[in-house]
């Protein structure tokens, strides 16, 4: 029998997403379109289905999330950046307790070599972390399921964080359903504009994320100036978060849990970790600051960049404020960290 083609188990996979996002949201799971096409390609992938994910359709999804998130920015936004300082001043000393404390446990406890744990213990994303892991000569699958383990298990207690501990749902009722019937074709042209130009200059001016920001900030800007005040279609929102939700659910593709357990185990570990050092400085920053915890934890809650801005949209939160904390860690983090492993490295050699 000829085996599937990448394609058709992609397709299989979106089959799978698409029915446990619509069972999900029956059931009024927290942020079900994504995290419930996430959890049941995770026990696809398990179960040995034979599933996979798409880099190309994560490159057309992309696009539609950031002008989403792009949408949540508004005319009255700039008078509040100065409130946004310490936040950003906090994130410095909060990467580095995460990364520390993380480090530690993949060294001591994990028995990680040196490049491997490291990589493994900075709250960055995956792709970014893999890439520069891989380059400084890392174990690429511990690091690839390290952080790939740390996305899905924040996203999973950061939503039971908020329904149990601040009894708030990420249902998606948060804000406002858009129907498609609600755009003008102006508002398509120029949401559409947002998301094909940003897209493509994103990547080319060499932007973290740059398929998502691209559009993201496009798309910003024309909230910002008034240019258009709608959000991109509910039902377009919803079918990116499976594609996102099947992508993460699918990196556990071909594992068998025997053989993961052990790297499972540890990614628990350092998640909780990092989720409670997460905890401890967004309750200071609320202290100082008057802001609502719920937003600040959302900002320094170490997620995806994508992942935490869904969860600030499905909750009501403010997009911008939780964007822009998350792409200040990502672009600190891509800066420092091949300067901070070089200097460790040379401490090393005799």
């Amino acid at each position: 029998m000829t085996p599937p083609t990448q394609w058709q188990r992609f397709a299989l996979g979106l089959v799978i997403g698409g029915s446990c996002g619509w069972l999900a949201s029956r059931l009024g799971m927290p942020l079900p379109w994504m995290l419930g096409a996430m959890l049941g390609n995770v026990v696809a992938a398990l179960l040995g289905l034979p599933i996979a994910g798409s880099v190309k359709a994560r490159l057309a999804v992309i696009p539609i999330i950031g002008v989403m998130l792009g949408s949540g920015f508004h005319p009255g936004l700039i008078s509040q950046v100065p409130a946004w300082s310490f936040t950003l001043l906090m994130l410095v000393p909060y990467i580095a307790v995460a990364a520390v404390c993380t480090n530690l446990l993949y060294r001591r406890i994990g028995r990680y070599d040196p490049v491997t744990s490291f990589f493994c213990a900075m709250p960055g994303g995956l792709n970014e972390m893999l890439i520069l892991g891989v380059e400084a000569g890392g174990d690429a699958r511990k690091i690839a399921l390290a952080h790939g383990s740390r996305v899905f298990l924040v996203i999973t207690f950061v939503v039971f964080f908020y329904g149990t501990m601040l009894d708030m749902q990420a249902t998606g009722g948060g804000r406002p359903s858009t129907g498609l019937a609600e755009l003008s074709p102006q508002d398509w042209l120029i949401l559409g504009g947002c998301a094909v130009i940003g897209a493509w200059a994103g990547p080319k001016l060499r932007l973290p994320a740059g398929p998502m920001l691209g559009p993201m900030i496009l798309s910003a800007v024309t909230h910002l100036t008034g240019i258009v005040e709608t959000a991109p279609p509910t039902v377009l929102v919803n079918g990116a978060q499976v594609v996102i939700g099947t992508l993460i659910g699918s990196r556990f593709a071909g594992s068998k849990l025997g053989e993961i357990a052990r790297d499972l185990g540890l990614g628990v570990l350092s998640a909780l970790g990092m989720i409670a050092i997460a905890v401890g400085f967004a309750q200071t920053v609320a202290a100082v600051t008057g802001q609502s915890l719920a937003g600040v934890f959302l900002a320094f809650s170490p997620g995806g960049l994508t992942e935490m801005s869904l969860l600030a949209f499905a909750i009501g939160q403010d997009i911008a404020y939780v964007s822009i904390a998350h792409i200040s860690r990502i672009v600190f983090i891509i800066f420092a960290t091949p300067f901070v492993w070089r200097g460790m490295a040379s401490r090393r050699r005799p």
